[in-house]
């Protein structure tokens, strides 16, 4: 006779290994909750794609989680600063972490419980059990396609690295917020000839006070070209065809010669875990429905935090505000399941 062996059995499983995963971690594991994290690339994979020399514009103090100092050269740290601090937070709480495990489905059970559907290479385990999860999957994995021919081409990225290998060569950044704005002005300073796209009429309101002067002064000097009311229709191994459509005026096609081409239009938070789970999805804004107080979706036990239930509306939330929802969403799962086990109900 062949038997089942019981899943792994979890208080709490947290998808994403991210800076409000990893505190939801920590709030569970100081509060005895048995818990894993399982994310589908490194500990704080966004983090790891952000460009290689950049600086946060965030504080320190802002980003730290656990109570752990985030010790920096200067008041705002560096990405290597924040991938050495947050790895070394993980070792020294000790958190209970999978690293390249990808969860395929959140599925609600009969009892109130879940099943978390679970891939990896490293070995033959499918599946673990749950009384509670918190999606905390970010969205920085999920670029804003535009969807035109010539996208997938090797010379196009939807995340920018650093500057030196572009020297002497032609680029072009679609997109016109704080990132595309200091993309252009890295690969300026080391020797890029830049050109931007955006097909609004300006930089974005959002870009950054620090940034705007300076943009501003290379386009006004030539430094760096943009072409505004401009909207990419393909991209080429060398060009990018664009139709620009001044004011009052017919558009005009236009051909932008370029060895390499980044689309930083903007990342979004997919839904698909969430919907395939029972979560009802805004079909305009992709957000998910979310008690505002505990970050409890509408389906009993699945939580969103951080960035990962606000579609489209990533200015939303930040890390900062981030590591509130991860605090709220354990508060409340331990006031469930204190309850439970007080009464003797759902507590195993």
């Amino acid at each position: 006779m062949t038997t089942t062996a019981p899943l792994p059995h979890y208080d709490l499983v947290i998808v994403g290994a991210g800076p409000v995963g990893l505190e939801a971690a920590i709030r569970a594991k100081r509060s005895g909750l048995r818990y894993l994290v399982i994310e589908g690339g490194a500990v704080v994979e966004a983090i790891v794609r952000y460009p290689t020399y950049m600086t946060f514009f965030t504080t320190s103090e802002r980003l730290e989680i656990g109570g752990h100092p985030l010790v920096a050269s200067t008041d705002k740290p560096t990405r290597k600063e924040a991938l050495d601090y947050y790895r070394r937070v993980v070792q020294n709480e000790g958190l209970a972490v999978r690293t390249f495990t990808e969860v395929t489905a959140v599925e609600p059970l009969a009892d109130g419980t879940f099943r978390v559907g679970i891939q990896s290479d490293r070995d033959d385990l499918n599946d673990v059990h749950a009384h509670a999860v918190a999606i905390a999957t970010g969205y920085y994995a999920n670029p804003k396609r535009l969807g035109i021919p010539g996208e997938d081409l090797p010379s196009v990225s939807h995340y920018y690295s650093e500057a030196h290998p572009f020297y002497g060569r032609t680029v072009t950044i679609v997109g016109a917020g704080s990132s595309a704005a200091d993309t252009a002005l890295d690969l300026y300073r080391a020797g890029a000839r830049v050109t931007i796209v955006h097909r609004g009429a300006d930089f974005r309101h959002s870009l950054k006070y620090w940034i705007r002067p300076n943009i501003e002064n290379r386009v006004k000097e030539g430094s760096i070209v943009a072409h505004f009311h401009t909207t990419v229709c393909e991209i080429t191994p060398d060009a990018v065809i664009a139709d620009k459509r001044a004011p009052g005026q017919p558009a005009q096609r236009i051909a932008i010669p370029t060895d390499q081409t980044f689309l930083l239009t903007g990342y979004f938070a997919a839904p698909e875990l969430l919907r395939a789970a029972g979560v009802r999805i805004d079909p305009e804004t992709l957000s998910a429905e979310l008690d505002p107080e505990t970050f409890e979706t509408n389906v009993a036990g699945l939580y969103c935090i951080g960035s990962a239930g606000f579609g489209t509306r990533t200015s939303d939330v930040f890390i900062e505000n981030g590591l509130v929802h991860a605090e709220r969403a354990v508060d409340h799962l331990i006031a469930r399941l204190t309850a439970a086990r007080e009464s003797g109900v759902g507590a195993d």
